[in-house]
């Protein structure tokens, strides 16, 4: 590696002052912001695969739309809602789910790698697709995830109760009344739209970092579905936001400062509650939604 690549940048202000800067700062906290409203929900209903699965699963979509010479973003979107409601419909249970989405996931893969060695052209597109670019995000991409999380935030303010009982205890839920079925997919669609959000910024391979890892680091201090909401939010952000000016005033790519941030502060809560886990701050409740 040339150390040159990783001198320390003395115009570093200028540079997180700058307008792509600002976009990828904006962009940053809208991704983290939606990944903390769903990161919840993916453990305490057992997603978590699904979640790295989705990623993969939009790779074909993402690199078949490169080859076309179309919009990346929407072949990702489309390529993830379109798998996410095959995995909602095929399972209601976690196992039935795993299967699912593993099946999914194989097919997804492979055509993945077709039109990844088909676009051959376009290996710095590919690239980004992988490990992410936040700093090349556009002003149209900008309102995008926007309206993303506009969406996720009002359907699951809607539903928040119900997708809380039906996460918690499934079997109950059904019994009294809930659509359990219906709303995994709700669900499932939403985590698409946060899964394409989340490419843009950590890439496929480390889609986990903001999805997950912020809210198991949350559920270590408290069992409070609001509140693991809004410290994962916190989480994510600052990560993002941290990570970004570390790479500016290295001058490297910001996935990993702010996948390795992420990381720490998860590590850290670990080491203070030994004896706490994130299935058993979720498992915690009772067949009964809990309050915020």
């Amino acid at each position: 590696m040339n150390p040159a690549a990783i001198a320390f940048q003395s115009n570093w202000v200028e540079v997180i002052s700058s307008d792509f800067m600002r976009t990828a700062f904006t962009a940053g906290t809208l991704v983290a912001v939606a990944s903390g409203l769903i990161g919840y929900f993916v453990i305490v209903r057992g997603s978590m695969f699904a979640s790295h699965a989705l990623a993969h699963i939009g790779f074909p979509g993402a690199t078949g739309a490169a080859l076309v010479g179309t919009s990346v973003m929407t072949g990702l979107v489309a390529f993830t809602v379109i798998g996410a409601v095959v995995i909602g419909l095929l399972g209601k249970r976690a196992s039935d789910r795993e299967i699912a989405t593993g099946t999914v996931l194989a097919f997804a893969t492979a055509l993945g790698v077709l039109f990844a060695s088909l676009a051959s052209e376009n290996t710095s597109t590919v690239t980004s697709i992988l490990f992410g670019n936040l700093l090349a995000i556009t002003t149209g991409q900008l309102i995008i995830f926007a309206v993303f999380l506009g969406v996720l935030a009002v359907v699951l303010g809607a539903l928040f109760k119900p997708l809380l009982f039906a996460s918690i205890d499934p079997a109950v839920a059904e019994a009294r009344g809930v659509p359990v079925k219906g709303l995994g997919v709700i669900f499932m669609v939403l985590l698409a739209l946060v899964v394409s959000m989340a490419v843009s910024v950590v890439g496929v391979l480390l889609i986990f970092a903001l999805l997950v890892t912020p809210a198991a680091a949350a559920l270590r201090f408290t069992a409070r579905p609001g509140w693991v909401i809004l410290w994962s939010a916190v989480i994510g952000v600052f990560s993002v936001i941290a990570g970004l000016v570390i790479a500016a005033i290295v001058n490297l790519p910001p996935s990993f400062f702010i996948v390795s941030l992420v990381f720490i502060i998860w590590l850290v809560s670990v080491t203070i509650r030994r004896d706490s886990s994130p299935a058993n701050s979720a498992g915690g409740h009772s067949g009964h939604p809990a309050g915020n």
